[in-house]
Order: C-alpha cells, then sequence, then structure tokens
C-alpha cells in the first residue's frame, strides 16, 4: 500500500535535507582538515574537484545500480555510505587517503542524488503533484542547518571527530526518517538469467538537450555561489562587511524562489517556468554588470536567485520521464556543470577581469532559456490524467 502523499513527501524530502547536511558538514570543516593534514591552497582545491569528479565519474555505476536496485534501495545505501565517509574524513591521516575519502563522498553523492531525484519524480508522477522544487528547498536548508551546527561545535570543542559524531548521529535520524515512507519502485530489477547483456545505448536527442539545461543551470548556480563575494569586494569595491551579502541574497532568494516554485509550475508548466526563470537570471546580472554599483548588483544577484531556482528541479523531473539512464546521464552533466563552472569563471576572470567572468554567467543563464526551448516538455495537466488514483 502507497504512504499518504505528505508522509512520502517528508520521507523524500529528509534524503535531500540529508545531503545537504552531510555536503555541508565537511566543506566547513575544510580549514580544519587544511590545517591537519598541512595542505596548500591548491591542494585543498584538488579536494574539492575530487568530490566532483567522484560524482561524475559515477555515471556508469549509478545507471547500473539504479536498474538492479532500484531508486529506494540505491538511496538508502548510498546515504550509509556517505556516513561512513564523514567518519572517515574525521580521521584520515594523509592527503592520498583523504583524497581517496573525498572521491568516494562523490560516488556516493552521484548515486544519493540520482536516486532522491528519482524519487521525487516518482511522488510527483503517482499522486499528480507538484514537489520537487520543494524538496530541493530542503537540500538548502540542510546546507544551512550543517553551517549552523559547525558553529555551535567550534565554540564547544576544536575536535573534527567530536563533531563529525554528532553530525552522523544527526544524519543516521534523517535516514531512519526518511526510510519511513520512501516510494516503492513501480517495476522489479530486470533477471538476467538466460537473458543478453543490456547494450549501452546513445543518449536520445531530447535527453541531450537536458543534459545540456541542467549544465548550463548548475554552471550559473555554482558560479554564483563561488564568485558573488569576490565580485563585490574586487570589481564593485563594496566593503567588507558588504561583501558577504552576495551569496546571501542568492541563497536567500533561490530558498524563497524553491518554497514558492511549484505553485508557478501547476500554473504555468514547467517549461514556462524555466525559460521565464532563466531569462529573469541572465537579463537581471546583464543589467547589474552595466549599470554597477553595490545596489544593482545584489538587485542582479537577487534575480539570479529566484531565476535559476526551479530550473535543476524542473529538469530532474522532465529526466526522469525518460527512465533512470537518461537521469542519472543529466545528472552527471550537471554535476560537471557544477565542478567546471567556477573554474571556467576563474580562467575567464584572469584574462578579462571579474566583470567579464560575470558576463560568461548570464551567458550561461541564457543558454538554458535557448535549450529549453528545444526540450518537449510535457503539459501537467495531460501528465496528471495518465496518472491512477493513489493513496491520499
Amino acid at each position: 500500500m502507497l504512504p499518504s502523499f505528505p508522509r512520502a513527501k517528508w520521507s523524500i524530502a529528509a534524503l535531500f535535507c540529508f545531503l545537504g547536511f552531510q555536503y555541508g558538514t565537511w566543506v566547513s570543516r575544510l580549514p580544519a582538515l587544511k590545517t591537519r593534514l598541512d595542505l596548500g591552497a591548491g591542494e585543498v582545491g584538488l579536494l574539492l574537484m575530487a568530490c566532483g569528479a567522484g560524482a561524475a565519474a559515477a555515471f556508469p555505476l549509478v545507471a547500473v545500480l539504479m536498474r538492479r536496485l532500484g531508486s529506494r534501495r540505491l538511496a538508502l545505501l548510498s546515504a550509509l555510505a556517505l556516513i561512513a565517509v564523514l567518519a572517515a574524513l574525521s580521521v584520515v591521516p594523509d592527503y592520498p587517503l583523504a583524497l581517496l575519502a573525498v572521491c568516494a563522498d562523490g560516488v556516493a553523492v552521484g548515486c544519493l542524488n540520482v536516486a532522491m531525484n528519482a524519487q521525487g519524480a516518482a511522488l510527483e508522477t503517482t499522486y499528480g503533484r507538484t514537489a520537487m522544487s520543494q524538496l530541493h528547498a530542503t537540500f538548502s536548508a540542510g546546507l544551512l542547518a550543517a553551517s549552523l551546527l559547525t558553529s555551535g561545535a567550534t565554540t564547544l570543542t576544536q575536535s573534527v571527530p567530536a563533531h563529525f559524531a554528532a553530525a552522523g548521529a544527526l544524519l543516521l535520524l534523517l535516514l531512519a526518517a526518511a526510510r519511513r515512507a520512501l516510494l516503492p519502485d513501480t517495476s522489479p530489477p530486470p533477471a538476467t538469467t538466460g537473458k543478453q547483456p543490456r547494450r549501452l545505448k546513445l543518449p536520445s536527442w531530447t535527453t541531450l538537450l537536458m543534459g545540456c539545461a541542467m549544465t548550463f543551470g548548475t554552471i550559473t548556480e555554482g558560479a554564483m555561489n563561488d564568485w558573488s563575494t569576490l565580485y563585490l569586494k574586487d570589481a564593485v569595491k563594496a566593503s567588507s562587511t558588504v561583501a558577504p551579502l552576495g551569496i546571501a541574497v542568492v541563497s536567500a532568494t533561490m530558498l524563497l524562489a524553491r518554497a514558492c516554485a511549484d505553485r508557478w509550475r501547476d500554473r504555468w508548466g514547467d517549461g514556462p517556468v524555466v525559460r521565464a526563470g532563466s531569462a529573469l537570471a541572465a537579463v537581471g546580472l546583464a543589467l547589474a554588470l552595466s549599470t554597477g554599483g553595490v545596489v544593482p548588483t545584489l538587485l542582479g544577484f537577487a534575480c539570479v536567485g529566484l531565476g535559476a531556482a526551479a530550473i535543476t528541479p524542473c529538469v530532474y523531473v522532465a529526466a526522469a520521464e525518460h527512465g533512470s539512464d537518461a537521469l542519472s546521464l543529466v545528472a552527471a552533466m550537471g554535476t560537471t556543470g557544477l565542478l567546471a563552472g567556477p573554474a571556467l569563471i576563474g580562467f575567464v576572470a584572469g584574462a578579462g577581469g571579474l566583470t567579464l567572468g560575470m558576463a560568461v554567467v548570464a551567458a550561461s543563464a541564457l543558454a538554458v532559456t535557448l535549450t529549453a526551448t528545444w526540450i518537449p516538455w510535457r503539459e501537467r495537466a495531460a501528465r496528471q490524467a495518465e496518472q491512477p488514483v493513489a493513496a491520499a
């Protein structure tokens, strides 16, 4: 028997919160890890790249595991792996082992990312109700909770193992909450006895389009997270007090928009929301860059937060409708954008200045608009009409 919509929604939301909390926990203690392992800035950058590279390289494995295990079992197993990785990072003795642990974290993140988004898409399909944007908002809430726990933990003790042990206990509670009402997979894993091995299929044109939209969307989101403060300080000449407001404005407006975006999707559909949102992000940021000044820049950053918020939730839903392989590829392309985007902006900024680098972010948002016009978005009314009546 299917759980009720609220129970299923909160269980899946616990997975999104879990991933945000786990990632936010270890990233927030990078300074302590840097000191303990005696790392330079380049080595820390390589450590972060190892996580993204592990997640991107996990695509073939994720596709196989999704077919064999299903989204529910894969989500629970990868979540347990992430708790184990967090424990390993708290005691890792040297840099090579730290790289290995963080790469393993990236692989587990890739698995959980696909599985939880498959659960979110199944939630919308099964009950005929929108929820994906709110689920992505709980990921942001997990990041916020992790930063608050880190702040509190460091006032009590500088011990990373003690901090990560407390975080691991909270993650186990989140996982227990998630396990209660996750959706069962609609079809069992395929039997292989007496059958030919499954051949690797080339992705369809639609899948590639969705992957491109996801890549440009995550470039936009990731670059704003990494470069907004530096742009305000160095290009706009904002004070040290005002400069950190850049990331705060982007994060706050994105969280607010994701809390409301499912209503927009119900009213206008996924395609129009993605196209209008990415256009708002591109135009708002471009105007801010051409105008200059602290207030116009913060308003432009707010446009990016509001406009980019619904891109990844909508594309994940569209990709899930084309099967687990399509979802895995689109998720991997999104991770690649999140990994490569900030580095790309850095190269452009080094050659032509931060304003030109941020212009690439605006161009990336515009690329989402253009790409989204070619994606055959399904009408929500038609999608809901195809679904059987589910448990209330």
